[in-house]
């Protein structure tokens, strides 16, 4: 492996690991405190590697849903990697045994940083994206386990701990509406889930919600499109 390739990796993703770790620890420590040890969060860490998805699973699991149930949400939460990955087709071509884990490793975060950041000179790019990919991954795996660990230490009341991953979601939709002129999609998203949680209730709206907005957003597209600023 090239030394200051991988260097060169853990520099870039370093802001990464900064939320992965903290975001981690959440998480591990929601499963252990739901009587899951350290073992189910490296498995799920892993093999799930799904930030939002892996808190919301832990409600799947506790709850006891149904494969269709479970399938049908993962699909909703993470349809975004679908366009992700149509994006990466060419980027990821000749890829060799390497494109299994780079579709893997495809995070928000990581895709962000392939995109934005070249391979240094006379490096071989795909392995450069797979080290960026494979480091952000370990941040998460180690934050994950971490929790776990940190959670089976603790014992007063972690009650709250699961609003951890909601309050990121918040935060991501006030930048998102600060630097946008647009407020339009966040206001399809957030009626969408209002209406649908009033008509569902709290433990059914996820779904019906995600359809609504996906449904809206289609149907805008042309005009979201085509909107400019009237200072413009």
């Amino acid at each position: 492996m090239n030394t200051n390739l991988l260097k060169n990796a853990i520099k870039t993703t370093l802001p990464v690991m900064a939320g992965y770790i903290v975001l981690g620890i959440g998480f591990g420590i929601l499963l252990e405190v739901n009587g899951y040890g350290v073992w189910w969060s490296l498995a799920m860490s892993v093999f799930v590697y799904a930030g939002a998805m892996q808190y919301v699973g832990v409600a799947l699991i506790t709850s006891g849903a149904s494969l269709i149930s479970v399938a049908l949400t993962t699909l909703m939460v993470n349809a975004r990697h679908l366009f992700y990955g149509i994006t990466m087709i060419d980027r990821y071509k000749g890829a060799g045994w390497k494109k299994l884990l780079l579709m893997h490793t495809l995070t928000d975060e990581s895709y962000s940083l392939i995109c934005s950041n070249k391979a240094p000179e006379n490096s071989e790019p795909h392995q450069y994206y797979l080290l960026i990919s494979l480091c952000d991954m370990l941040y998460w795996v180690i934050g994950c386990v971490l929790g776990s660990l940190i959670g089976s230490a603790i014992t007063f009341d972690l009650t709250g701990i699961d609003f951890s991953m909601t309050a990121l979601y918040v935060i991501i939709f006030v930048e998102q509406w600060l630097t946008t002129d647009d407020h339009r999609p966040a206001l399809i998203g957030l009626g969408a889930s209002v209406l649908c949680l009033l008509i569902f209730g709290p433990k059914n709206f996820l779904i019906p919600a995600m359809f609504l907005i996906i449904i809206l957003l289609t149907a805008m597209r042309k005009r979201l499109e085509n909107w400019r600023p009237y200072n413009d």
